[in-house]
């Protein structure tokens, strides 16, 4: 599933990438290894023809690790990939849990590789480390050998404005994922046939959902008589399995990011009096012994150890993008989660985050390391043809997905243009499980044939539309996409890292009890405050009315 505006807009680095950034060791002219290849040095073969070089060439690229491949060393896509272009990958990977901390410390010390990929790199970072040099621009590459990049920019208009810095420069290779189901993303999954066991209707109000899970926690719905239940649970990482999320939407209506637009105003969802209001009913959930702990310190391995667990169903309610994060497509129990709408929250609010970028920027980044910066750029460009999208995101032709046969019918009731026949979230050495660049259209994703064996597509897009289309954020209150002066970014890379790591902190102890609310709550607002967050709101707000005015 995509990475989505989080990934776009991921602004968190730390203190020491901006001293770095600032006066780095590797500080070259226009980009390093730029200079040399776009004067005409390139070591590769002209654009569109493979191998991309005739001899054997290696790269070394940092990876963010993931849950579901075995090893991109012996990965199937790489190994079609390295046969296609003659371009052997040198693997470095950075645990998933922690790669956002992999990636500030390899880019302060000096020590990283020559690509970066699916390492979320903010606009933040690409602006600090290419005005540096550390970052290659693209722009000459794309100029010369962006084959599918350039199909990319006629497909999706926008693209290229959201990748494009304030400079005029492209510093990464994006993922292009315009998936209907993710741009409606946060939402929860519970546990049908508890609430069929207990008599209990869908809630559909706060105070429904916390009689629903007190039920769970009290009335033995998995029939073992254990008090095993766990009614709420979460993770700290995975698409939208953050506790911070969906529930909060029954308070105040906010984007992606937390953040949103009022009178013009780009504002955050977190300092307002009904963020506090959210903890406050959360606190209680959590008091009354409704939302697992694990939920702040687990990663979403451990969340799929829960849902999948395997003498009895244990997990009632899960806050995740989609069933997959926390049990397999092929298990008896995935057809039985299903969504929960927005809840009305005791002020009437209920709204869901609307992402309508699908761009997931930061992707493949290219860095002075590099001796052949264009063999580089090539294979990333690569990434994004149809081929290789559907064997780095799905799998092999014949053993993963299909053709379809004439008269079956995709997700969209058009003629379908590819069919799955593997399940997406297990284990597998087979592909890359959508790391890195790939080009998927609303029209290519929604022409999956639609097949009983694999539901995922077409079950999606329904609870989507039924249940979260309807609540949707207004547009016009969403943040945008936003690229700063280099200038902005170097304020930001301090301000962001602070601002988010004390929000996330006193998130979860407000939670859990951590601290009194009603009693930190002003102490809370003046902490953010000394923090300066009211810079950081008129740097927003200046990249927001710049951003305006190009409209």
């Amino acid at each position: 599933m995509k990475k989505g505006l989080t990934a776009l807009l991921s602004v968190a680095t730390s203190l020491a990438l901006l001293v770095t950034a600032c006066s780095s060791p590797n500080k070259t002219d226009n980009g390093g290894a730029t200079n040399k290849e776009a004067a005409g040095g390139d070591q590769v073969t002209e654009a569109g023809v493979f191998p991309i070089t005739k001899e054997k060439t290696t790269l070394k690229v940092m990876v963010k690790g993931s849950s579901i491949v075995e090893n991109f060393a012996t990965n199937e896509f790489t190994k079609w990939l390295e046969e296609k272009t003659n371009i052997h990958i040198d693997w470095e990977i950075a645990p998933e849990k922690t790669f956002q901390e992999k990636l500030n410390v390899s880019l302060a010390s000096g020590d990283y590789p020559d690509v970066l990929l699916n390492m979320s790199v903010s606009p933040i970072q690409q602006s600090i480390y290419g005005k540096d040099g550390v970052f290659v621009a693209l722009n000459p590459y794309i100029d010369k050998y962006g084959v599918e990049m350039k199909k990319m920019f006629q497909q999706v208009d926008y693209v290229k404005d959201l990748i494009t810095l304030p400079d005029g420069k492209i510093y990464s290779v994006p993922q292009v994922n315009d998936c209907y189901h993710c741009s409606l993303g946060q939402k929860m999954w519970i546990y049908k046939p508890w609430l069929d066991k207990l008599g209990l209707k869908m809630p559909t109000t706060t105070d429904e959902f916390y009689q629903v899970l007190k039920a769970f926690k009290e009335k033995d719905p998995n029939g073992n008589g254990k008090a095993d239940e766990i009614p709420l649970v979460g993770a700290i990482n995975g698409p939208s399995s953050t506790l911070d999320l969906f529930l909060t939407g029954s308070f105040i209506e906010k984007d992606f990011n937390l953040r949103f637009v009022k009178d013009g105003k780009v504002q955050v969802a977190y300092n307002q009096p009904e963020w506090k209001e959210a903890l406050k009913y959360m606190n209680k959930l959590y008091a009354d012994g409704l939302i697992s702990p694990q939920t702040f310190t687990q990663d979403r391995n451990q969340l799929k150890q829960m849902g999948m667990n395997p003498e009895i169903p244990i997990t009632g309610a899960v806050v995740s993008q989609n069933q997959t994060v926390f049990v397999d497509v092929d298990n008896a129990r995935f057809k039985d989660y299903v969504s929960v709408p927005p809840l009305k929250g005791p002020a009437g609010v209920r709204s869901t985050a609307y992402n309508p970028y699908a761009v997931s920027n930061g992707q493949f980044v290219i860095t002075n390391k590099a001796k052949n910066p264009a063999a580089a750029f090539r294979l990333a460009d690569l990434l994004l043809s149809e081929e290789a999208t559907l064997r780095s995101t799905i799998g092999r032709p014949d053993q993963e997905w299909v053709r379809p046969a004439q008269g079956e019918l995709g997700v969209n009731g058009k003629q379908a243009a590819w069919k799955q026949i593997a399940t997406f979230g297990k284990l597998q050495n087979v592909h890359w499980a959508q790391s890195g660049p790939s080009l998927r259209t609303n029209d290519w994703r929604l022409s999956v044939a639609v097949d009983e064996k694999n539901p995922l597509e077409l079950l999606l897009y329904n609870e989507t539309k039924n249940n979260y289309l309807p609540y949707k954020i207004d547009p016009s209150k969403i943040v945008p996409p936003l690229f700063f002066t280099n200038e902005q970014a170097e304020e930001l890379a301090t301000l962001e890292k602070t601002i988010t790591d004390y929000r996330t902190e006193f998130f979860a102890k407000a939670v859990t009890g951590g601290v009194d609310i009603e009693k930190e709550w002003n102490n809370y607002l003046g902490t953010l405050d000394k923090m300066n967050i009211k810079r950081y709101l008129e740097i927003y707000q200046q990249a927001y009315t710049q951003f305006k005015t190009k409209k």
